[in-house]
């Protein structure tokens, strides 16, 4: 039975759907104005294994992630480019989806765009006026009244009066309370706009989840994910947004991906030390990159480093090496083996992916051993964490871009080499192998000739 880390209850809870059989998750999204980040591809490749698991545990899985394609960074960034903000999110939607796909990402079920939910918003922020929970401003602007909702602070564990002392709260005059957050933002001269009843404007960013996620899930579903920087404020306010127009329970289970940080360090701009996903992909293959971050906990931190991504390559090119005889083909998996038993343990309890990748490397020894059976077990349940489904000489082969000789370079160097022991040149052919051995290319002689990897 599956059990999951309620960031709501601060506890791991056995999972029981709203619905027997089915899941209902919403997992926020992306703000699209610039290359996604490795923050990013922490939040695409972790929801997406617990979206595999979840339907490998024969679950029918509803997957909303949701695009935030309307922001102030986003007008910014449309006005610095002398662009659209319509040109500019279209532009870096498809830069995203290119990212996820390298990284094995499935597409959820749905991917709503902001700007296609404004009259669900506006419907949401009337119901929350009538119940007294939002109020206009002489500003137009429309803003929520933190203090007239019972339970605020209860994701967050701090009180109202905790989080007025420990947050930045900014300074509007025309809040009520200064942890107020904006619903509807009064229209700005040059900015894109939509009608409402408090006049034009634009949605703020937190009213765009709860229209969403009710709309496309209900206004009670399973599971709502996201990074741990989102717990507050925005998850927060999605609550009470959610709770205070619908009357009802808004989440059962809230799960929250922990932070990345770089050679221990908070991964920031301002540091130095920020990574765009396709900076990272122009060092290492895309599928160790999803490897390096199945290897830690979704909940625990997880540290950016080149030694790092450089032992996950050596680790996942151990499980390949392993399949060189099993078929690509993969079957449904028999769960009553016991290696299969072992992965579903840790599996089910909040989607343990070290303990599970722990089982792949026990069947990778067996492998070697000469066990068909293994192998052909480890490449089916690799291939439920999106894993160990290319060809062994393939990944072996695989490089980044730009990263050292060209598989054409490499097989010219092979055949020379080969001519040159043909030909008793032994000299040459062995400064032809460590010119190979010093870009990373491992030789490996056999009966049927030489085969090479990637170091």
């Amino acid at each position: 039975m599956l059990h999951i880390h309620n960031s709501l209850t601060r506890s791991k809870e056995e999972f029981v759907p709203l619905t027997p059989g089915m899941v209902r998750m919403y997992v926020c999204g992306m703000t699209v104005y610039d290359l996604c980040h490795l923050g990013h591809a922490r939040v695409f490749v972790v929801f997406d294994m617990a979206t595999r698991w979840l339907r490998a545990s024969g679950y029918q899985v509803e997957y909303v992630r949701n695009i935030t394609d309307i922001d102030d960074k986003i007008i910014k960034r449309a006005a610095e480019n002398g662009e659209t903000p319509g040109a500019l999110t279209e532009r870096f939607i498809e830069e995203m989806h290119q990212d996820e796909r390298a990284l094995g990402v499935l597409p959820p079920s749905h991917e709503p765009r902001a700007t296609a939910y404004v009259a669900q918003m506006l419907a949401l922020i009337g119901q929350l006026i009538e119940k007294g929970l939002a109020y206009p401003a002489s500003n137009g602007d429309v803003y929520y009244s933190v203090r007239d909702f019972p339970g605020y602070g209860r994701l967050s564990g701090k009180s109202l009066d905790e989080l007025r002392a420990g947050e930045r709260v900014e300074i509007d005059t025309f809040k009520r309370d200064p942890l107020d957050f904006v619903l509807w933002k009064g229209a700005k001269p040059g900015e894109p706009a939509w009608a409402s009843p408090w006049g034009s404007g634009r949605p703020g960013w937190h009213i765009e989840c709860s229209a969403m996620s009710a709309d496309l899930l209900g206004n009670h579903f399973d599971i709502h994910g996201g990074g741990q920087d989102l717990q507050f404020p925005h998850h927060e306010n999605e609550i009470a947004q959610s709770e205070g127009a619908h009357d009802c329970t808004f989440v059962n289970y809230w799960m929250h991906n922990g932070f990345v940080r770089v050679d221990n360090e908070k991964m920031s701009k301002s540091l130095g030390n920020f990574f765009t996903i396709r900076e990272v992909l122009q060092q290492y293959d895309a599928e160790v990159v999803r490897f390096f971050i199945l290897r830690a906990h979704y909940r625990s931190p997880l540290n950016y480093s080149d030694a790092h991504l450089d032992d996950a390559k050596s680790a996942l090119a151990r499980l390949y090496t392993a399949l060189k005889s099993a078929p690509l083909s993969t079957t449904p998996v028999d769960w009553t083996l016991p290696a299969a038993q072992a992965f579903k343990v840790a599996m089910d309890d909040d989607f343990n992916t070290p303990e599970a990748l722990a089982v792949l490397f026990d069947l990778a020894s067996s492998a070697n051993r000469g066990d068909a059976d293994s192998a052909h077990m480890l490449r089916n349940l690799g291939g439920v964490l999106g894993l160990l489904q290319r060809d062994t000489a393939d990944f072996l082969k695989s490089g980044a871009v730009g990263a050292g000789l060209s598989e054409a370079e490499i097989d010219a160097m092979i055949v020379a080499r080969r001519e040159a022991r043909a030909a008793k040149n032994f000299t040459e052919s062995d400064r032809i192998r460590d010119a190979l051995q010093a870009a990373g290319i491992v030789l490996e002689d056999g009966a049927g000739g030489t085969v090479w990897r990637r170091a």
